[in-house]
Protein backbone atom coordinates (compact mmCIF):
# COMPACT_ATOMS: atom_id res chain seq x y z
CA UNK A 1 0.00 0.00 0.00
CA UNK A 2 1.44 3.42 -0.99
CA UNK A 3 2.44 5.64 1.87
CA UNK A 4 -0.05 8.74 1.35
CA UNK A 5 1.66 12.14 0.42
CA UNK A 6 1.65 15.04 2.32
CA UNK A 7 -0.75 18.28 0.64
CA UNK A 8 1.33 21.39 1.91
CA UNK A 9 -1.80 23.41 1.61
CA UNK A 10 -4.21 20.46 3.89
CA UNK A 11 -1.01 20.57 6.12
CA UNK A 12 -1.44 24.42 7.03
CA UNK A 13 -5.00 23.66 7.25
CA UNK A 14 -4.81 20.98 9.62
CA UNK A 15 -2.48 22.83 11.58
CA UNK A 16 -4.71 26.07 11.64
CA UNK A 17 -7.64 23.80 12.50
CA UNK A 18 -5.74 21.91 15.72
CA UNK A 19 -4.86 25.22 16.70
CA UNK A 20 -8.36 26.74 16.80
CA UNK A 21 -9.82 24.13 18.06
CA UNK A 22 -7.50 24.76 21.03
CA UNK A 23 -8.46 28.26 21.33
CA UNK A 24 -11.76 27.77 20.98
CA UNK A 25 -11.26 25.44 23.94
CA UNK A 26 -9.53 28.17 26.27
CA UNK A 27 -11.99 30.88 24.70
CA UNK A 28 -15.02 29.03 26.35
CA UNK A 29 -12.78 27.94 29.47
CA UNK A 30 -12.26 31.52 30.21
CA UNK A 31 -16.07 33.55 29.66
CA UNK A 32 -17.71 30.76 32.01
CA UNK A 33 -14.85 30.58 34.98
CA UNK A 34 -16.14 32.01 37.81
CA UNK A 35 -12.68 33.10 39.24
CA UNK A 36 -10.91 35.82 38.47
CA UNK A 37 -7.49 34.01 38.55
CA UNK A 38 -9.12 32.46 35.20
CA UNK A 39 -11.43 34.35 33.73
CA UNK A 40 -9.31 37.87 34.39
CA UNK A 41 -5.53 36.60 33.49
CA UNK A 42 -6.29 33.36 31.73
CA UNK A 43 -4.39 30.99 33.95
CA UNK A 44 -5.15 28.28 32.13
CA UNK A 45 -3.95 25.91 28.93
CA UNK A 46 -5.97 23.69 26.24
CA UNK A 47 -4.12 21.36 23.95
CA UNK A 48 -5.45 18.04 21.36
CA UNK A 49 -3.64 14.96 21.63
CA UNK A 50 -3.50 11.95 19.43
CA UNK A 51 -4.41 7.91 20.44
CA UNK A 52 -0.99 8.22 22.68
CA UNK A 53 -1.31 10.99 24.83
CA UNK A 54 1.27 13.24 22.20
CA UNK A 55 0.42 16.42 21.66
CA UNK A 56 -0.55 17.77 18.26
CA UNK A 57 -1.43 21.45 18.83
CA UNK A 58 -1.81 24.16 21.69
CA UNK A 59 -3.07 27.50 22.57
CA UNK A 60 -0.73 30.49 22.95
CA UNK A 61 -1.00 29.79 26.72
CA UNK A 62 1.16 28.76 29.94
CA UNK A 63 4.15 27.43 28.39
CA UNK A 64 4.67 25.92 32.28
CA UNK A 65 1.51 23.68 31.40
CA UNK A 66 1.82 22.81 28.03
CA UNK A 67 4.87 21.41 28.16
CA UNK A 68 3.85 19.04 31.19
CA UNK A 69 0.46 18.19 30.22
CA UNK A 70 1.03 15.19 27.98
CA UNK A 71 1.86 13.84 31.26
CA UNK A 72 -1.42 14.38 33.00
CA UNK A 73 -3.24 13.02 29.52
CA UNK A 74 -0.61 9.40 29.47
CA UNK A 75 -2.04 9.52 33.09
CA UNK A 76 -5.23 9.52 32.49
CA UNK A 77 -5.22 7.06 29.34
CA UNK A 78 -2.89 4.66 32.11
CA UNK A 79 -6.32 5.09 34.34
CA UNK A 80 -8.40 2.62 32.50
CA UNK A 81 -10.27 2.20 29.32
CA UNK A 82 -12.32 5.34 29.18
CA UNK A 83 -15.75 5.56 27.31
CA UNK A 84 -17.53 8.23 25.33
CA UNK A 85 -18.67 11.09 27.68
CA UNK A 86 -15.85 10.30 30.38
CA UNK A 87 -13.50 12.66 32.02
CA UNK A 88 -10.66 12.29 33.83
CA UNK A 89 -9.34 14.77 36.88
CA UNK A 90 -5.75 14.71 38.05
CA UNK A 91 -3.63 16.93 39.79
CA UNK A 92 -1.10 14.78 41.31
CA UNK A 93 3.21 16.38 40.60
CA UNK A 94 3.81 13.06 40.74
CA UNK A 95 1.53 11.03 38.35
CA UNK A 96 1.26 13.86 35.57
CA UNK A 97 0.49 17.12 37.18
CA UNK A 98 2.76 19.97 38.49
CA UNK A 99 1.77 21.64 41.48
CA UNK A 100 -1.66 20.62 43.12
CA UNK A 101 -3.49 24.09 42.46
CA UNK A 102 -2.79 23.05 38.51
CA UNK A 103 -5.94 20.78 38.02
CA UNK A 104 -6.18 19.14 34.82
CA UNK A 105 -9.40 17.36 32.88
CA UNK A 106 -8.92 15.04 30.02
CA UNK A 107 -11.30 13.64 27.91
CA UNK A 108 -11.31 11.27 25.06
CA UNK A 109 -12.78 11.87 21.62
CA UNK A 110 -13.90 8.97 19.84
CA UNK A 111 -15.01 8.32 16.06
CA UNK A 112 -17.79 6.04 14.35
CA UNK A 113 -17.02 2.27 14.73
CA UNK A 114 -14.24 2.86 16.94
CA UNK A 115 -14.50 1.24 20.69
CA UNK A 116 -10.69 3.27 21.67
CA UNK A 117 -10.69 7.11 22.09
CA UNK A 118 -8.95 8.09 18.91
CA UNK A 119 -7.39 11.50 20.32
CA UNK A 120 -8.03 13.12 23.57
CA UNK A 121 -8.48 17.13 24.50
CA UNK A 122 -7.34 18.64 27.68
CA UNK A 123 -7.69 21.85 29.93
CA UNK A 124 -5.10 23.17 32.78
CA UNK A 125 -6.86 25.75 35.47
CA UNK A 126 -4.63 26.92 38.29
CA UNK A 127 -7.51 26.94 40.80
CA UNK A 128 -6.67 29.84 43.69
CA UNK A 129 -7.57 27.46 46.58
CA UNK A 130 -7.19 23.97 46.58
CA UNK A 131 -6.55 23.60 50.34
CA UNK A 132 -3.94 22.56 52.44
CA UNK A 133 -2.39 24.61 55.24
CA UNK A 134 -2.35 28.37 53.93
CA UNK A 135 -5.56 30.22 52.13
CA UNK A 136 -4.39 29.86 48.20
CA UNK A 137 -2.60 26.59 48.36
CA UNK A 138 1.07 27.98 47.90
CA UNK A 139 2.04 27.51 51.13
CA UNK A 140 6.04 27.72 53.03
CA UNK A 141 5.39 23.41 52.75
CA UNK A 142 7.73 20.75 53.32
CA UNK A 143 5.67 18.28 52.23
CA UNK A 144 3.35 17.61 49.53
CA UNK A 145 0.48 16.90 52.03
CA UNK A 146 0.72 20.32 53.62
CA UNK A 147 -0.30 22.13 49.73
CA UNK A 148 -4.02 20.46 49.39
CA UNK A 149 -5.91 17.74 48.36
CA UNK A 150 -3.98 15.64 45.83
CA UNK A 151 -6.23 14.13 43.08
CA UNK A 152 -4.69 11.11 41.27
CA UNK A 153 -6.38 10.56 38.38
CA UNK A 154 -9.86 9.59 38.76
CA UNK A 155 -13.42 9.61 36.95
CA UNK A 156 -15.03 12.91 37.21
CA UNK A 157 -17.57 13.09 34.21
CA UNK A 158 -19.17 9.49 33.34
CA UNK A 159 -20.98 8.89 30.77
CA UNK A 160 -21.38 12.39 30.29
CA UNK A 161 -22.31 12.91 34.58
CA UNK A 162 -20.96 14.75 37.22
CA UNK A 163 -20.05 12.61 39.48
CA UNK A 164 -21.19 14.48 42.62
CA UNK A 165 -20.02 12.04 44.99
CA UNK A 166 -16.49 12.41 44.12
CA UNK A 167 -17.11 16.88 43.24
CA UNK A 168 -18.66 16.62 46.71
CA UNK A 169 -15.73 15.17 48.31
CA UNK A 170 -12.91 17.39 46.50
CA UNK A 171 -15.26 20.88 47.10
CA UNK A 172 -15.16 19.98 51.11
CA UNK A 173 -11.38 20.11 51.26
CA UNK A 174 -11.29 23.63 49.61
CA UNK A 175 -11.68 26.60 51.16
CA UNK A 176 -14.22 28.41 48.13
CA UNK A 177 -16.21 25.78 46.89
CA UNK A 178 -18.66 27.51 45.19
CA UNK A 179 -15.96 29.39 43.10
CA UNK A 180 -14.40 25.89 42.80
CA UNK A 181 -17.36 24.02 41.45
CA UNK A 182 -18.06 26.99 38.89
CA UNK A 183 -14.10 26.83 37.39
CA UNK A 184 -14.52 22.90 37.30
CA UNK A 185 -17.84 23.44 35.55
CA UNK A 186 -15.84 25.79 32.80
CA UNK A 187 -13.46 23.13 32.59
CA UNK A 188 -15.59 20.61 31.41
CA UNK A 189 -17.30 23.03 28.90
CA UNK A 190 -14.30 23.23 27.74
CA UNK A 191 -13.62 19.65 26.92
CA UNK A 192 -17.05 19.27 25.48
CA UNK A 193 -16.36 22.39 22.92
CA UNK A 194 -13.33 20.46 21.76
CA UNK A 195 -14.68 16.74 21.43
CA UNK A 196 -17.38 18.46 19.24
CA UNK A 197 -15.05 20.34 17.43
CA UNK A 198 -12.61 17.37 16.32
CA UNK A 199 -15.83 15.13 15.89
CA UNK A 200 -16.83 17.66 13.29
CA UNK A 201 -13.02 17.87 11.64
CA UNK A 202 -13.62 13.98 11.51
CA UNK A 203 -16.77 13.91 9.93
CA UNK A 204 -15.71 16.34 7.30
CA UNK A 205 -12.49 14.76 6.22
CA UNK A 206 -12.49 11.14 7.78
CA UNK A 207 -10.66 9.66 10.91
CA UNK A 208 -7.77 8.25 8.60
CA UNK A 209 -6.62 12.00 6.94
CA UNK A 210 -7.05 13.28 10.28
CA UNK A 211 -5.07 11.12 12.11
CA UNK A 212 -2.71 11.18 9.11
CA UNK A 213 -2.47 15.04 9.00
CA UNK A 214 -1.68 15.15 13.40
CA UNK A 215 1.24 12.82 12.99
CA UNK A 216 2.54 14.75 9.31
CA UNK A 217 2.35 17.89 11.92
CA UNK A 218 4.45 16.36 14.42
CA UNK A 219 6.78 15.55 11.55
CA UNK A 220 7.06 19.09 10.05
CA UNK A 221 7.90 20.40 13.53
CA UNK A 222 10.34 18.31 14.30
CA UNK A 223 12.04 18.94 10.84
CA UNK A 224 12.12 22.14 11.85
CA UNK A 225 13.43 22.00 15.01
CA UNK A 226 16.29 19.64 13.84
CA UNK A 227 16.73 22.63 11.15
CA UNK A 228 17.33 25.15 14.57
CA UNK A 229 19.34 22.97 16.61
CA UNK A 230 21.43 22.20 13.36
CA UNK A 231 22.30 26.36 13.03
CA UNK A 232 23.75 26.37 16.33
CA UNK A 233 27.79 25.74 16.38
CA UNK A 234 28.23 22.31 18.31
CA UNK A 235 29.87 22.39 21.22
CA UNK A 236 28.92 21.91 25.09
CA UNK A 237 27.30 24.96 26.80
CA UNK A 238 27.59 25.04 30.70
CA UNK A 239 26.24 27.02 32.95
CA UNK A 240 24.51 27.53 36.60
CA UNK A 241 22.67 29.74 38.38
CA UNK A 242 20.65 29.90 41.88
CA UNK A 243 17.48 29.61 44.10
CA UNK A 244 17.81 32.37 46.57
CA UNK A 245 16.02 29.64 49.29
CA UNK A 246 13.45 27.82 49.55
CA UNK A 247 12.12 29.14 52.11
CA UNK A 248 12.52 26.96 55.35
CA UNK A 249 16.50 27.12 55.46
CA UNK A 250 18.09 30.71 54.29
CA UNK A 251 20.28 29.18 52.06
CA UNK A 252 20.84 29.08 47.93
CA UNK A 253 20.43 26.27 45.83
CA UNK A 254 22.56 25.38 42.56
CA UNK A 255 20.64 25.08 39.53
CA UNK A 256 23.01 23.71 36.47
CA UNK A 257 22.80 23.13 33.01
CA UNK A 258 25.17 21.30 30.41
CA UNK A 259 23.90 21.73 26.85
CA UNK A 260 25.49 19.91 24.16
CA UNK A 261 24.87 20.63 20.48
CA UNK A 262 25.54 17.75 18.10
CA UNK A 263 24.34 18.03 14.47
CA UNK A 264 20.33 18.44 14.64
CA UNK A 265 20.40 17.29 18.15
CA UNK A 266 20.68 19.00 21.54
CA UNK A 267 21.28 16.74 25.27
CA UNK A 268 20.49 18.72 28.20
CA UNK A 269 22.29 17.49 31.25
CA UNK A 270 20.84 19.44 34.63
CA UNK A 271 22.75 16.31 36.90
CA UNK A 272 24.56 19.12 38.19
CA UNK A 273 22.08 20.58 40.44
CA UNK A 274 21.06 20.81 43.96
CA UNK A 275 19.47 17.74 45.75
CA UNK A 276 15.57 17.75 46.18
CA UNK A 277 15.43 20.48 49.50
CA UNK A 278 12.66 20.76 52.42
CA UNK A 279 10.96 23.35 50.87
CA UNK A 280 8.79 24.01 48.20
CA UNK A 281 10.46 25.30 45.57
CA UNK A 282 11.19 21.40 44.49
CA UNK A 283 10.31 20.57 40.51
CA UNK A 284 9.07 17.41 39.38
CA UNK A 285 10.36 16.23 36.48
CA UNK A 286 7.86 17.40 33.88
CA UNK A 287 8.76 20.90 34.73
CA UNK A 288 12.37 20.35 33.55
CA UNK A 289 11.07 19.46 30.24
CA UNK A 290 8.62 21.84 29.59
CA UNK A 291 11.06 24.48 30.55
CA UNK A 292 13.29 22.86 27.92
CA UNK A 293 10.48 23.03 25.36
CA UNK A 294 9.56 26.58 26.22
CA UNK A 295 13.41 27.64 25.38
CA UNK A 296 13.88 25.57 22.37
CA UNK A 297 10.49 26.65 20.91
CA UNK A 298 11.32 29.98 21.07
CA UNK A 299 14.49 29.85 18.96
CA UNK A 300 12.30 28.35 15.89
CA UNK A 301 11.68 31.59 13.99
CA UNK A 302 8.80 29.70 11.90
CA UNK A 303 4.97 29.06 12.42
CA UNK A 304 5.18 26.12 13.68
CA UNK A 305 2.88 24.05 15.66
CA UNK A 306 4.12 23.47 19.37
CA UNK A 307 3.83 19.42 19.70
CA UNK A 308 5.51 16.28 20.40
CA UNK A 309 7.58 16.73 17.27
CA UNK A 310 9.23 19.76 18.62
CA UNK A 311 10.92 17.57 21.30
CA UNK A 312 12.09 14.72 19.03
CA UNK A 313 15.57 15.68 18.70
CA UNK A 314 15.69 17.36 21.91
CA UNK A 315 16.79 14.26 25.39
CA UNK A 316 16.41 16.14 29.12
CA UNK A 317 18.76 14.38 31.94
CA UNK A 318 17.89 15.25 35.12
CA UNK A 319 18.90 13.26 38.55
CA UNK A 320 16.08 11.50 40.80
CA UNK A 321 15.91 13.24 43.93
CA UNK A 322 16.93 16.45 42.53
CA UNK A 323 15.27 19.96 43.04
CA UNK A 324 15.19 19.75 39.40
CA UNK A 325 13.39 15.86 39.52
CA UNK A 326 11.85 15.45 43.30
CA UNK A 327 10.59 12.52 44.71
CA UNK A 328 7.18 12.27 46.78
CA UNK A 329 6.77 13.32 49.53
CA UNK A 330 8.54 16.50 48.45
CA UNK A 331 6.82 19.94 48.45
CA UNK A 332 6.47 21.63 45.00
CA UNK A 333 4.03 24.26 45.32
CA UNK A 334 6.85 27.01 44.14
CA UNK A 335 8.81 24.07 41.72
CA UNK A 336 5.94 25.07 39.16
CA UNK A 337 6.73 28.96 39.24
CA UNK A 338 9.57 29.84 40.60
CA UNK A 339 12.56 27.22 39.89
CA UNK A 340 10.90 26.70 36.30
CA UNK A 341 12.06 30.28 35.58
CA UNK A 342 15.67 29.46 36.40
CA UNK A 343 15.46 26.02 34.54
CA UNK A 344 14.70 28.79 31.42
CA UNK A 345 17.76 31.36 32.87
CA UNK A 346 20.28 28.72 32.93
CA UNK A 347 19.52 27.52 29.47
CA UNK A 348 19.66 30.70 28.24
CA UNK A 349 22.77 31.43 29.62
CA UNK A 350 24.27 28.66 28.27
CA UNK A 351 23.15 28.66 24.80
CA UNK A 352 24.26 32.55 24.78
CA UNK A 353 27.71 31.40 24.99
CA UNK A 354 27.52 30.00 21.57
CA UNK A 355 29.53 32.28 19.35
CA UNK A 356 29.90 32.41 14.94
CA UNK A 357 27.48 31.95 12.51
CA UNK A 358 23.99 30.72 13.50
CA UNK A 359 24.34 31.39 17.03
CA UNK A 360 21.07 32.24 18.35
CA UNK A 361 20.38 35.62 19.65
CA UNK A 362 19.99 35.06 23.37
CA UNK A 363 18.24 37.88 26.02
CA UNK A 364 19.68 38.87 29.04
CA UNK A 365 17.88 37.53 32.33
CA UNK A 366 14.35 38.57 32.48
CA UNK A 367 13.18 38.99 36.14
CA UNK A 368 13.34 34.90 36.62
CA UNK A 369 10.49 35.09 39.46
CA UNK A 370 6.55 35.14 39.57
CA UNK A 371 6.00 36.96 42.17
CA UNK A 372 3.15 34.56 43.43
CA UNK A 373 0.94 36.32 46.21
CA UNK A 374 -1.83 34.48 48.02
CA UNK A 375 -4.11 36.49 50.31
CA UNK A 376 -6.95 34.65 52.28
CA UNK A 377 -9.95 34.57 54.42
CA UNK A 378 -13.53 36.32 55.25
CA UNK A 379 -14.20 39.19 53.49
CA UNK A 380 -15.78 41.80 55.65
CA UNK A 381 -18.45 42.76 53.02
CA UNK A 382 -20.52 39.53 52.33
CA UNK A 383 -19.05 37.14 55.62
CA UNK A 384 -18.12 34.80 52.74
CA UNK A 385 -14.06 33.28 52.19
CA UNK A 386 -12.22 34.61 49.62
CA UNK A 387 -8.78 33.02 48.39
CA UNK A 388 -7.14 35.51 45.83
CA UNK A 389 -3.97 34.52 44.04
CA UNK A 390 -2.07 36.15 41.56
CA UNK A 391 1.73 36.51 39.41
CA UNK A 392 3.29 39.82 38.95
CA UNK A 393 4.74 40.18 35.81
CA UNK A 394 8.49 42.29 35.81
CA UNK A 395 10.92 43.37 33.42
CA UNK A 396 12.13 41.38 30.59
CA UNK A 397 15.96 40.81 29.64
CA UNK A 398 17.43 43.05 26.88
CA UNK A 399 18.70 41.60 23.86
CA UNK A 400 21.62 42.47 21.75
CA UNK A 401 18.96 44.36 19.44
CA UNK A 402 16.66 45.93 21.31
CA UNK A 403 15.65 47.00 25.24
CA UNK A 404 13.80 44.54 27.32
CA UNK A 405 9.85 45.30 27.72
CA UNK A 406 8.39 46.69 31.26
CA UNK A 407 5.51 45.24 33.28
CA UNK A 408 4.96 41.97 31.76
CA UNK A 409 4.97 37.92 32.58
CA UNK A 410 7.62 36.44 30.65
CA UNK A 411 8.80 32.90 29.93
CA UNK A 412 6.95 30.31 31.63
CA UNK A 413 3.92 32.26 32.65
CA UNK A 414 1.99 33.74 29.93
CA UNK A 415 -0.87 35.34 31.68
CA UNK A 416 -2.58 38.88 31.73
CA UNK A 417 -2.07 41.37 34.68
CA UNK A 418 -5.46 41.05 37.12
CA UNK A 419 -7.28 44.56 36.53
CA UNK A 420 -7.45 46.65 39.52
CA UNK A 421 -11.19 47.41 39.13
CA UNK A 422 -11.51 43.31 38.95
CA UNK A 423 -9.41 42.84 41.69
CA UNK A 424 -11.04 45.82 44.27
CA UNK A 425 -14.88 44.20 43.14
CA UNK A 426 -13.75 40.61 43.81
CA UNK A 427 -12.01 40.55 47.10
CA UNK A 428 -11.45 43.12 49.71
CA UNK A 429 -8.81 45.18 48.42
CA UNK A 430 -7.83 49.00 47.74
CA UNK A 431 -5.08 49.21 45.01
CA UNK A 432 -3.39 51.42 46.48
CA UNK A 433 -0.28 51.58 43.97
CA UNK A 434 0.26 49.55 40.48
CA UNK A 435 2.42 51.54 38.36
CA UNK A 436 6.06 50.55 36.44
CA UNK A 437 8.91 50.62 38.87
CA UNK A 438 11.26 52.73 36.46
CA UNK A 439 14.64 52.28 36.92
CA UNK A 440 14.94 48.91 37.60
CA UNK A 441 16.33 47.49 34.22
CA UNK A 442 20.07 46.64 34.28
CA UNK A 443 22.23 48.95 32.21
CA UNK A 444 23.61 48.32 29.04
CA UNK A 445 24.20 49.13 24.92
CA UNK A 446 20.46 48.07 25.58
CA UNK A 447 18.70 48.32 28.76
CA UNK A 448 16.69 45.80 30.43
CA UNK A 449 13.27 46.35 31.26
CA UNK A 450 11.38 47.63 34.81
CA UNK A 451 9.52 45.71 37.26
CA UNK A 452 6.14 46.97 38.14
CA UNK A 453 4.81 47.87 41.77
CA UNK A 454 1.53 46.35 43.56
CA UNK A 455 0.38 48.33 46.49
CA UNK A 456 -2.02 46.56 48.39
CA UNK A 457 -4.42 47.61 51.29
CA UNK A 458 -6.59 44.78 53.01
CA UNK A 459 -10.29 45.89 54.02
CA UNK A 460 -10.14 42.18 55.76
CA UNK A 461 -8.08 40.35 58.16
CA UNK A 462 -6.56 38.21 56.24
CA UNK A 463 -3.32 36.03 55.94
CA UNK A 464 -0.75 35.93 53.26
CA UNK A 465 1.60 33.85 51.35
CA UNK A 466 4.69 35.34 49.29
CA UNK A 467 6.97 32.82 47.05
CA UNK A 468 8.86 34.88 44.91
CA UNK A 469 12.71 35.14 43.61
CA UNK A 470 15.37 37.55 42.86
CA UNK A 471 15.39 39.47 45.80
CA UNK A 472 18.32 38.20 47.39
CA UNK A 473 20.40 37.75 43.39
CA UNK A 474 19.88 39.85 40.72
CA UNK A 475 18.95 39.09 37.02
CA UNK A 476 21.70 38.68 35.07
CA UNK A 477 23.50 40.81 32.35
CA UNK A 478 25.07 39.55 29.35
CA UNK A 479 28.11 41.14 27.14
CA UNK A 480 29.01 43.36 30.10
CA UNK A 481 25.77 44.19 30.68
CA UNK A 482 24.52 45.22 34.15
CA UNK A 483 22.45 43.11 36.20
CA UNK A 484 18.29 44.02 36.83
CA UNK A 485 17.67 45.38 40.11
CA UNK A 486 16.39 42.37 42.55
CA UNK A 487 12.66 42.80 43.80
CA UNK A 488 11.65 44.04 46.88
CA UNK A 489 8.43 42.38 49.60
CA UNK A 490 6.93 45.00 52.57
CA UNK A 491 4.52 45.10 55.06
CA UNK A 492 3.41 48.64 55.48
CA UNK A 493 1.11 49.83 58.82
CA UNK A 494 -1.93 52.28 58.76
CA UNK A 495 0.74 54.54 60.57
CA UNK A 496 3.72 54.11 58.18
CA UNK A 497 5.97 51.64 59.54
CA UNK A 498 7.13 49.45 56.87
CA UNK A 499 8.40 46.13 57.64
CA UNK A 500 10.89 44.47 54.63
CA UNK A 501 10.28 40.98 54.29
CA UNK A 502 12.21 37.90 52.64
CA UNK A 503 11.65 36.50 49.15
CA UNK A 504 9.29 34.09 50.49
CA UNK A 505 6.81 34.28 53.47
CA UNK A 506 3.60 33.99 55.60
CA UNK A 507 2.09 36.16 57.68
CA UNK A 508 -1.51 36.98 59.20
CA UNK A 509 -2.84 40.61 58.62
CA UNK A 510 -5.46 43.06 59.78
CA UNK A 511 -7.40 45.40 58.16
CA UNK A 512 -5.45 48.43 57.08
CA UNK A 513 -2.28 47.08 56.58
CA UNK A 514 -0.86 46.96 53.11
CA UNK A 515 1.34 44.44 51.22
CA UNK A 516 3.97 46.28 48.86
CA UNK A 517 5.54 43.57 45.91
CA UNK A 518 7.87 45.71 43.59
CA UNK A 519 9.25 43.30 41.19
CA UNK A 520 12.65 42.59 39.92
CA UNK A 521 13.81 44.50 36.76
CA UNK A 522 15.73 42.89 33.68
CA UNK A 523 19.31 42.42 32.88
CA UNK A 524 21.23 44.68 30.46
CA UNK A 525 23.21 43.65 27.34
CA UNK A 526 26.23 44.63 25.84
CA UNK A 527 28.40 47.72 28.10
CA UNK A 528 26.97 50.66 28.77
Amino acid sequence: MNQPTVNPILLEVFKNRFSSIAEEMGVTLTRTAFSPNIKERRDLSCAVFDAAGDMIAQAAHIPVHLGSMPMSVKAAIEHGNLAPGDMVMVNDPFKGGTHLPDITIVAPVFAPEQDAPVFYVANRAHHADVGGMASGSMPLSTSIHQEGIIIPPVRIVRGGEIDTSLMRLILNNVRTPAEREGDFSAQIMANITGTRRLGELMDKYGLEKVRFYAEALNDYSERVMRATIASIPDGEYAFEDVMDDDGVDAHAMRISVAVTIEGDTARLDFTGSADQVAGSVNAVRAITVSGVLYVFRCLVRRDIPTNAGCMRPISVVTRPGSILDALPPAAVAGGNVETSQRVVDVILGALAQARGEGAPDIPAASQGTMNNTAIGGIDARTGTPFAYYETLAGGTGATRLRDGESAVHSHMTNTLNTPVEALEYAYPFRVREYAVRRGTGGAGKTTGGSGLIRDIELLSDCEITVLSERRATAPYGLDGGAPGTPGRNSIIDPDGTTRDCPGKFHAALKAGQRVRIETPGGGGFGTP
